[in-house]
């Protein structure tokens, strides 16, 4: 297939171009920059997408671009950012696929677990509600964003990531510090629910995304296997062969990171991915410790 890829300097998007790529597949990057390479394909967010002309003989598309959530505090501008670099750039890309003569077949599109807000131990599955507050907000107009793609036939399926585990980067790495050092602990009660997910299936899955065809619509994107924050905390010290005593109260939380420690840290989502369970994806990695055990070669 020929493909291209948004977000491809991203720890998915980069590792995502590698593997498609072994696959044997043609793989083309969307770049703000200068193309430097015939492997590249500009475009200009948010004043302008790729031009149709460039897009020609693409099978497929993979948008994975936007602005980080868990970099810097939520100020109104990063907030703008968050949700602009989300729905401006897949509208832009959306838009630009539907005016081509011969569109790719399917338009991969990324989205967030964060659809569904904080909801406790309820089981959530893609039929599931929205919940409400920012990033369910912005989920929901992301994923509406793929619409002009939709109305053109083009097959698109939206993948809701849940926390992507790997040791080169995300939520994963940015804890391997303080939990090696023997600081890391639960975060505020440790009740809540963290839908996870391993990188290889991340990838495993975009490639399946990208074959089946009855696939379409929302996806959630996470292992079978949910766990608590402190099911979490435990293994990761288990397998560190570390203590896990030092929690990080809910009040502490907040005042570090502001908005996003309720957002990001201390919401609550036990995501079910009961699309690709029905359909026959069968994940790598359905169980944590194994999974984490795996990412850090442990």
């Amino acid at each position: 297939m020929n493909i291209l890829i948004s977000g491809s300097t991203g720890l998915i998007g980069s590792s995502l171009l590698v593997y498609l790529s072994s696959k044997g597949h043609q793989v083309r990057a969307l770049v703000r920059h200068s193309p430097t390479h015939l492997s590249q394909v500009q475009w200009m967010p948010p004043e302008q997408g790729p031009q149709e002309n460039a897009l020609e003989g693409l099978d497929a598309v993979v948008h994975l671009a936007g602005e980080s959530i868990a970099s810097g505090r939520w100020t109104d501008a990063k907030k703008m950012a968050i949700r602009d670099s989300r729905t401006v750039g897949t509208r832009l890309v959306s838009d630009s696929l539907a005016r081509m003569k011969k569109p790719p077949k399917v338009f991969v599109c990324a989205s967030a677990i964060g659809y569904y807000g904080d909801r406790g131990v309820e089981i959530l599955k893609e039929g599931s509600s929205p919940g409400t507050g920012f990033l369910p907000e912005v989920c929901q107009a992301w994923e509406a964003a793929t619409a002009q793609a939709s109305q053109k036939a083009i097959r698109v399926v939206n993948l809701r990531f849940g926390v992507v585990l790997s040791s080169k980067g995300g939520a994963l790495a940015k804890m391997l510090l303080p939990f090696k050092m023997g600081i890391g602990g639960n975060l505020g009660s440790g009740e809540q629910y963290m839908s996870w997910i391993a990188l290889d299936d991340v990838l495993g899955v975009i490639a399946y995304a990208l074959d089946t065809g009855s696939l379409m619509g929302p996806v959630n994107v996470v292992s079978p296997n949910a766990v608590t924050n402190a099911e979490y905390t435990k293994a990761l010290g288990h397998i560190l062969g570390r203590p896990t005593i030092f929690p990080m109260p809910a009040f502490a939380a907040r005042l570090v990171f502001g908005e996003m420690a309720d957002a990001l840290l201390l919401s609550s989502a036990r995501v079910e991915p009961a699309v690709l369970l029905h359909s026959g994806y069968h994940f790598q990695w359905p169980d944590l410790e194994s999974a984490l055990r795996h990412l850090l070669n442990r």
